[in-house]
């Protein structure tokens, strides 16, 4: 069960809330946000929920099945809006558009891309200045230096930043220079930042794993919520198969099954999806229809010269045509 409490609640009314429903034999576990304080209770016996649900202090009480049940659908009746401030918003029934290149290479770079994005009217740019590498002998990003160089000029541009964070010791120096925090494929898991992610008050967007199930990127994202962080998001990049035609392969049936059994918002990777720059564009329009509450991309000048990843990454011509394509898809969607 998820029980939501009152706003300022005394210590002594939440004791006998916790009281009560250890007492039907329920473990149960506190869990306070930047949104509301919940009590969470674990077991299997029957009761009836008006025990609980009458006690003073009590918002609201719901009774989720779900293993993961913070993030589950089943008790949020309105669906997570991300605000990012300025007006920029990532919720259901928007259409998000986040762009940019896998590294970030440099001021001219950055500039570039700005450019870009502003001509097209995006306002999230993705990037990665700490790069996880198969290969310790690829470009690993430019680190907290070329970090502070982005968002200066990002933050001249009005343009919010989306981008990856490795491991616990980046989180503060990264801090105040980040709109949203990015755990790519290889940390869904890595529940020490999972848990460091959840005290922090920035948006989380969660890549599923590389041989990751759709239920393990619930639980990721659970341990995030758990830890006192709702601003979140799922999202589907393609998971590792015995295919060998594609870099992944894009599992479009998930974000409809996300879209159902969470409130959070979904959005898609088509360039990590499938890997090949040719057909990012038919995969991502696939995931709008599919539901997608946003589409994140891989876009620079000149892909073939790109640091990392240029066989999956449009150029700023082929970028252009999928952002109009995007929206009128979403469009044709939304008017179904």
């Amino acid at each position: 069960m998820i029980i939501q409490l009152e706003k300022d609640l005394s210590s002594d009314k939440k004791k006998g809330i916790i009281e009560k429903v250890n007492s039907l034999k329920y473990k149960t576990t506190e869990v306070k946000t930047q949104k509301g304080d919940y009590i969470i209770g674990i077991g299997k016996s029957d009761f009836d929920i008006r025990e609980v649900g009458q006690m003073p202090g009590i918002e609201d009480i719901h009774i989720v099945s779900d293993d993961n049940k913070l993030v589950s659908r089943k008790w949020k009746v309105k669906p997570t809006t991300i605000d990012l401030g300025d007006g920029v918003t990532i919720e259901e029934g928007s259409m998000a558009i986040m762009a940019g290149p896998c590294s970030i290479e440099g001021e001219e770079q950055i500039e570039k891309t700005i450019a870009h994005l502003k001509a097209n009217n995006i306002k999230i740019m993705r990037g990665g200045v700490y790069k996880p590498r198969s290969s310790p002998y690829s470009f690993r990003g430019l680190g907290i230096e070329g970090l502070k160089t982005w968002y200066k000029l990002a933050r001249e541009a009005g343009i919010k930043i989306i981008t990856e964070v490795m491991q616990v010791s980046q989180i503060e120096e990264m801090y105040d220079y980040v709109d949203i925090y990015q755990v790519g494929a290889r940390n869904t898991q890595n529940f020490n930042l999972l848990d460091e992610l959840g005290k922090v008050d920035k948006p989380v967007l969660i890549k599923r794993g590389i041989s990751g199930t759709i239920d393990e990127l619930l639980g990721s994202a659970e341990y995030v919520f758990s830890a006192g962080n709702e601003n979140l998001m799922l999202c589907e990049r393609g998971i590792r198969t015995y295919e060998r035609a594609s870099r992944n392969t894009m599992d479009i049936n998930a974000i409809a099954i996300l879209k159902e059994k969470s409130h959070l918002p979904v959005i898609a990777d088509p360039s990590h999806g499938i890997g090949l720059r040719d057909h990012v564009e038919p995969v991502a329009l696939a995931c709008v229809m599919a539901g997608a509450d946003g589409i994140i991309y891989e876009a620079h000048e000149l892909p073939d010269e790109a640091w990392s990843d240029g066989q999956q990454t449009l150029n700023f011509r082929q970028s252009e045509k999928l952002i109009d394509k995007i929206r009128k898809v979403f469009e044709l969607r939304e008017s179904l």
